[in-house]
């Protein structure tokens, strides 16, 4: 009996060890599914702390409107980006037998009356509509920067007259500036740009305006100028490095505005020619056979929505952080 309890001793010794040694072992099957310290390794390796990670995690939780529009924004410019990418189809020509088809898993966006699929089409016409959109924020944001700088720098006689110049194009509403713009400067998704550009000017020049205005006078500023540094050093190395940032979040805010002017500009047809896939035009092509093909008209306008609420979502919470 003695000797029977010994052995059992033994045995149990024995597998400690093993367990031991396997859990040492770096290349063990042990260490690798069952070892607590795997999900540290990886993260070490990529170059992530757990509570970096965890922190991370709890504020995609908290702003999960936030992450969501991010998204949405990121596919947008994926799909301008790469159109290929996410619809190697061909967006000009499509299939007869197949015209008016519904959404589906083989057409998700359903087909128009000459059978084209129209998400391709959708993909593919995001490249002109938010280079456009991006063209119109980036006039606007440079010649509205420029004249709030000077405005609110320079002061006087040449302010009031910029700011009234300002004044007039913020009383007319921005949509009925950019149609009246781009009627006198003809047809074209170019024109287009220029047209919404220059109807968003005023909205960044009054913003930069009274950003200068507050920081003209800030200690840093009057030190500069008493230590014998030019205006314009002063205006490049101080003013408009910290009255930018809010300029910035407006431009968030005013790409949202942006997309659906130029949206709205082409569904009246002063964007691109057909067969060319423009938004605005794909919601102008469908509007004929809303009553049988409601897909042609509503599924273009729910993304140009989500797109556009999305860089207002971006620009507000950028805005709110500004302003802590």
């Amino acid at each position: 009996m003695v000797e029977v309890v010994s052995h059992h001793r033994a045995d149990q010794r024995d597998a400690r060890r093993t367990a031991v040694v396997l859990e040492k072992t770096p290349g063990s099957t042990a260490s690798a599914a069952g070892s607590p310290r795997a999900p540290g390794w990886l993260l070490a390796h990529l170059g992530l702390s757990a509570s970096r990670v965890a922190g991370a995690a709890r504020w995609a939780r908290a702003h999960l409107g936030l992450v969501v529009s991010g998204l949405i924004l990121a596919v947008a410019f994926g799909w301008a980006v790469a159109p290929s990418v996410f619809a190697p189809g061909d967006p000009l020509t499509g299939v007869p037998a197949e015209k008016f088809q519904g959404p589906s898993a083989t057409h998700w966006f359903g087909t128009d009356n000459l059978g084209r699929d129209l998400y391709t089409r959708m993909v593919h016409g995001a490249g002109l509509s938010l280079t456009a959109t991006l063209t119109a924020v980036g006039i606007a944001l440079v010649v509205g920067t420029l004249l709030g700088l000077l405005s609110g720098a320079a002061g006087g006689l040449l302010d009031t007259a910029i700011m009234r110049v300002v004044d007039v194009l913020l009383s007319i509403p921005s949509l009925l500036l950019s149609l009246a713009l781009v009627t006198a400067l003809g047809f074209g998704t170019r024109n287009v740009a220029l047209a919404v550009g220059i109807a968003l000017i005023a909205n960044f020049a009054r913003v930069m305006r009274s950003e200068v205005l507050r920081v003209r006078h800030a200690p840093y500023v009057e030190a500069a100028r008493a230590s014998g540094v030019r205006w314009y050093t002063v205006l490049a190395r101080h003013v408009l490095p910290n009255a930018f940032q809010p300029v910035l979040a407006l431009a968030a805010v005013e790409f949202g505005m942006a997309v659906l002017a130029v949206s709205s500009l082409s569904f009246l047809g002063y964007g691109t020619k057909p067969p060319t896939p423009e938004w605005g035009s794909l919601i102008s092509e469908g509007r004929n056979f809303l009553a049988s093909a409601w897909w042609l008209t509503t599924l273009p306008g729910l993304v140009i929505v989500a797109v556009v609420l999305s860089a207002q979502r971006l620009g507000r919470f950028a805005g709110r952080t500004q302003t802590r």
